[in-house]
């Protein structure tokens, strides 16, 4: 007898639809918060319902989720689409740590938080286009 080997995607095990909403959403509460993250913020328009449901589109596709983002806009060009904005060391950094408080505020397991800041690194770094 064939066995089936369930395959769990990114987006399954951090709880799906609603606890990815609830990260992206602490993640822009604490951006509109914290004066820590004030640079990040000014890159963002006054209302951020727009940006955070990006962020939550572009997520739930790259953890394997539906492919929310791309069926809007196509591919994300993350580089490209950033372009605009003076990204450096510093806003890479706000950008980690308000996802990494994020993560902790809704309950996501820690290997798995360190598991998806490795990732978040690796992108956020390589996003930057402007000399420290």
């Amino acid at each position: 007898m064939a066995t089936m080997t369930e395959t769990r995607t990114l987006y399954d095990i951090i709880g799906g639809a609603d606890k990815l909403r609830a990260m992206v959403d602490r993640f822009y509460d604490l951006m509109e918060l914290e004066p820590e993250f004030a640079g990040i913020r000014a890159m963002h328009p006054p209302s951020t319902d727009g940006s955070r449901d990006k962020l939550y589109w572009f997520l739930t596709g790259w953890m394997g989720g539906p492919d929310l983002y791309q069926e809007q806009f196509g591919h994300p060009r993350l580089r490209a689409r950033h372009l605009p904005f003076a990204v450096g060391s510093s806003e890479r950094d706000q950008w980690l740590r308000a996802m990494a408080w994020a993560m902790e505020d809704v309950g996501i397991d820690e290997d798995l938080r360190l598991r998806l800041m490795q990732s978040f690194y690796q992108t956020a770094d390589w996003m930057r286009n402007k000399a420290d």
